[in-house]
C-alpha cells in the first residue's frame, strides 16, 4: 500500500498530534510514567499509526517532544526578551509569565524537557542528546539578547548559564510549593545579577 507524502495535511496532522500529546503527557508524569497505549488514546490515533510515524517507539516518541518542548519554550523566552529593551526587565516578565502559565496550569505543565529527560539520560541517549541541544539553545537566546545589551560575549555567556539554570530549578521549586514566589525572586535576583555586570 503507497504511504501518504510526509506534506500530506492529513498525515502531518496526526504525527504532530501524537507529538503533541507525547510531550503535554511526559511534562505532567514524567517518561517513565507515560505509555504508549496512553498516548495512542489521547491522540486519537491507533498503535499502528504511532508506530508508523515512530517506530523507535518510546524513545523516539520522547525525542521528538523534547525536541517539541525546545521550539516552544526557544519561542517563549524570545518573545519574553524582545518586549523589554533592558535584559533585567526582560527577565522578571518572563519569570512572571511562566509563573501564571504554571498557575494557569494548576502546576501541572512545567519544562517538558527536564520532565521527560529526567531518569533517562543513560538509557535513551537520544532523549539526553536533544534536551542537551534545547538548553543550548535557550543559552544563546539569552547570549544574543545580553550581547545586544553591550555585554561582552564571555559574560553574556556565563549569565546565559546563570539565567537557564535559576530558570529551570525555580520553575520546578514553583511546581512543588505549587507558589509563583520561587519564580518571582528568581526574577528579581536574576534582574539585579545581569544588572551588576553593566
Amino acid at each position: 500500500m503507497k504511504t501518504k507524502a510526509p506534506h500530506d495535511p492529513e498525515t502531518a496532522g496526526t504525527r504532530e498530534r501524537i507529538v503533541r500529546t507525547t510531550s503535554r503527557l511526559m511534562q505532567r508524569q514524567g517518561y517513565q510514567g507515560t505509555g504508549i497505549k496512553q498516548i495512542s488514546r489521547e491522540a486519537g490515533a491507533t498503535l499502528g499509526s504511532v508506530y508508523h510515524f515512530f517506530p523507535g517507539g518510546k524513545q523516539e516518541l520522547g525525542t521528538a517532544a523534547v525536541r517539541l518542548g525546545d521550539e516552544e519554550f526557544t519561542e517563549l523566552l524570545r518573545e519574553a526578551l524582545d518586549a523589554e529593551p533592558e535584559p533585567e526587565k526582560a527577565l522578571v516578565t518572563l519569570t512572571t509569565s511562566l509563573a501564571q502559565g504554571l498557575r494557569d496550569s494548576d502546576w501541572l505543565d512545567g519544562c517538558p524537557v527536564t520532565s521527560t529527560v529526567v531518569g533517562t539520560a543513560t538509557s535513551a541517549p537520544g532523549i539526553q542528546q536533544a534536551a542537551a541541544e534545547a538548553f543550548a539553545h535557550w543559552r544563546a537566546v539569552v547570549a544574543q539578547k545580553l550581547g545586544d545589551a553591550g555585554f561582552s560575549e564571555d559574560d553574556a555567556e556565563e549569565l546565559a548559564h546563570t539565567v537557564i539554570a535559576a530558570l529551570e530549578g525555580a520553575e520546578l521549586a514553583a511546581q512543588v510549593t505549587r507558589s509563583e514566589v520561587p519564580l518571582e525572586v528568581a526574577g528579581r535576583h536574576l534582574a539585579r545579577l545581569v544588572a551588576s555586570y553593566r
